[in-house]
């Protein structure tokens, strides 16, 4: 596979990220507003460039096992976001994606999660996709319904974060369900 890697969607661009991200990737990462749905407490900056620098350096891995890319706005170059998929079991992959909170409510999660999706069922040969969310997350499960994922079931304390178990709600989509 290519490195670095370059997908452009409707309203953003995921790509790469770059050492110079770090404080774009701390405001996101940082913030408690946007943890709270993650499956991770609040990092501070030293943990956010040590997050950069374990992506960059599995982004060079071969075979290469996780797609963890910047989200930025197609017209700027600045990260207010990031999708992931990392690959699991048999032509599988895990999808996640945050998006900074002053940014939210304009469809770039969807517009990520969908042009990284597409780029692991035609790219990467991938068979089923998951993401598993929290199930208070109405927005982030809005995105994966409007997306054409399917509701399979809940995952018990699946996570811990913010000083408690979290369950995750787990959706799924495969390869024949998806429109390119």
């Amino acid at each position: 596979m290519t490195y670095p890697i370059r997908i452009v969607g409707d309203h953003v661009v995921l790509r790469e990220f770059t050492r110079d991200d770090a404080a774009d990737v701390l405001a996101i990462i940082g913030d408690d507003k946007v943890t709270t749905w993650l499956s991770f407490d609040s990092r501070d900056r030293d943990q956010a460039v040590a997050m950069i620098e374990g992506t960059l350096e599995r982004a060079q891995q071969e075979p290469r096992t996780e797609f963890y890319l910047g989200v930025t706005k197609r017209d700027d170059d600045r990260v207010i976001g990031f999708a992931r998929i990392g690959l699991s079991g048999v032509q599988a992959g895990k999808l996640g994606y945050a998006i900074a909170a002053k940014e939210w409510g304009r469809g770039y999660a969807r517009d990520a999660a969908r042009a990284l999706v597409t780029y692991a069922f035609k790219e990467i040969g991938l068979h089923r996709i998951t993401a598993a969310i929290g199930p208070d997350n109405a927005a982030s499960i809005a995105v994966v319904q409007q997306l054409g994922f399917t509701r399979e079931g809940v995952l018990r304390d699946h996570v811990f974060t913010n000083g408690a178990w979290r369950d995750s709600a787990l959706f799924s989509v495969l390869a024949h369900e998806w429109s390119w």
